[in-house]
C-alpha cells in the first residue's frame, strides 16, 4: 500500500487559520462508510445522527503551553524548545531548534532565569531530553512562559489560549488538541446527555507526530509515535455497556478511536488501561469497537487519514474530501467537521 495513495489537492487558502466564534457553528459532513452518500449540516445538528443508548467517547486531555522560548547560554542565540512528553519529574523529551547548536550540556533560559534547561541526552530520531530547573510550580512556570504549540500550517497567533482546548479538556499532557471535540459546548453536551446518550471520557495525550505526514513510501513500513493513553474502570464500563445493550459507541476524534481499539480484545471488550500505544490504523484494519467516528479533515498522506480511510473505504473517503474542497470547507485543526457511520 503506497503512501501516495492518500494524497489529494487542497487549495491553501482553505486551511482554518482560527476557531469559529461559535464552536458549534461549523460545517459537518455526513459520510455513510457504507454507501459513500454524503450530505451537508451544521455541526450543532449532530444530535440528529445520535440515538438514545449510544455511547460518546471523548478524550479529555489537555494542551499545555508546550513552547518555550528563550536563549542560549551565554551566548543570548535564540533558541526554541517543544515539549513532548514528561519522562520524569523534571526531564521532558523535547524538540529544540536550532538543533546543530544545542548538543549535550548546553543550556537555555527561559524568562530571565526563571525556567532553565539543560540538553542531557541526544536521541537517535533527533529529539532531546531536557532537565528543567526553576523555584516554584513547574506548571505555572510553563503556564506564564509558554506558548500553545499551533501546527505549523496555522501561521496566525491565538487570541485566547482556551480556543486551542475542548470544553472537556481536563487532564494536562497533550502537545497538541484532539481537534474534533474543539466543536462541542457544554450546552451540546447537555442536550446529547438529555437525549440518552452516555458519555465516555478517555484520556491520549496527543503527541504532535500524529500531525506529521508519512514519509516512508509504503504505508507498512511507517514506524507510529507512541503516545499515553488511559482509560477508567467507569468508562470502560459505560463503553461496554452500551456495545452489550446495542448502542453505538461513537468515537469523538481519532484519538479517542485509538484509545478504545488499543484497549480492547478480539470480541470488542474495552479494558482499564494506563500505558503507552503505538497503534497504527490503516485499510485492512478490523475495528473491534468503534461504530461512528466524528473526526476532522486532515492532512495529506497523513496517519490519520489512513485511519479514517479504513474505517469508511479510501475511495468514500478521498472522493468526500474532493467534495469538501468543491464546497470550500474549512480544513485541518480549527476547521470543519465530518461525521461518518
Amino acid at each position: 500500500m503506497r503512501t501516495g495513495d492518500f494524497n489529494y489537492e487542497l487549495p491553501e487558502e482553505l486551511i482554518a487559520q482560527e476557531p469559529l466564534a461559535e464552536r458549534d457553528s461549523c460545517r459537518l459532513m455526513v459520510l455513510s462508510r457504507f454507501t459513500g452518500e454524503i450530505s451537508h449540516e451544521i455541526f450543532h445538528d449532530i444530535t440528529g445522527h445520535l440515538n438514545a443508548g449510544d455511547c460518546l467517547v471523548i478524550n479529555n486531555t489537555k494542551v499545555i503551553p508546550a513552547r518555550l522560548i528563550g536563549e542560549k547560554v551565554p551566548t543570548g542565540g535564540k533558541v526554541e524548545i517543544l515539549l513532548l512528553k514528561r519522562i520524569s519529574s523534571d526531564i521532558w523529551e523535547t524538540i529544540v531548534r536550532p538543533g546543530k547548536k544545542l548538543r549535550c550540556g548546553a543550556m537555555v533560559s527561559f524568562g530571565g532565569g526563571l525556567l532553565t534547561a539543560e540538553i542531557k541526552e541526544v536521541l537517535p530520531d533527533g529529539n532531546r531530553l531536557v532537565q528543567f530547573e526553576y523555584e516554584g510550580i513547574f506548571e505555572e512556570v510553563l503556564d506564564r512562559l509558554g506558548q500553545m504549540p499551533l501546527p505549523p500550517y496555522i501561521t496566525h497567533g491565538l487570541k485566547d489560549k482556551n480556543s486551542y482546548q475542548t470544553v472537556y479538556a481536563k487532564y494536562e499532557g497533550s502537545a497538541a488538541a484532539p481537534t474534533a471535540g474543539l466543536h462541542f459546548t457544554d450546552v451540546l453536551l447537555d442536550k446529547i446527555r438529555n437525549m440518552g446518550v452516555s458519555i465516555a471520557p478517555v484520556t491520549l495525550h496527543v503527541g504532535l507526530g500524529t500531525f506529521r505526514p508519512v514519509k516512508s513510501e509504503n504505508v507498512e513500513t511507517h514506524h507510529m509515535h507512541s503516545e499515553f493513553y488511559r482509560i477508567t474502570e467507569s468508562s470502560a464500563d459505560i463503553i461496554n455497556a452500551a456495545k452489550k445493550n446495542g448502542g453505538r459507541i461513537i468515537c469523538v476524534g481519532t484519538t479517542s478511536c485509538r484509545t478504545i481499539e488499543s484497549a480492547s480484545d478480539e470480541k470488542g471488550r474495552v479494558f482499564p488501561k494506563e500505558e503507552d500505544t503505538d497503534i497504527f490504523i490503516y485499510p485492512g484494519y478490523k475495528f473491534k469497537v468503534m461504530d461512528a467516528l466524528i473526526t476532522n479533515f486532515h492532512l495529506p498522506e497523513s496517519t490519520l487519514l489512513m485511519l479514517v480511510s479504513a474505517f469508511a473505504g479510501k475511495e468514500n473517503v478521498l472522493k468526500a474530501y474532493r467534495e469538501a474542497v468543491k464546497q470550500r470547507y474549512r480544513f485541518f485543526s480549527f476547521g470543519d467537521a465530518m461525521f461518518i457511520g
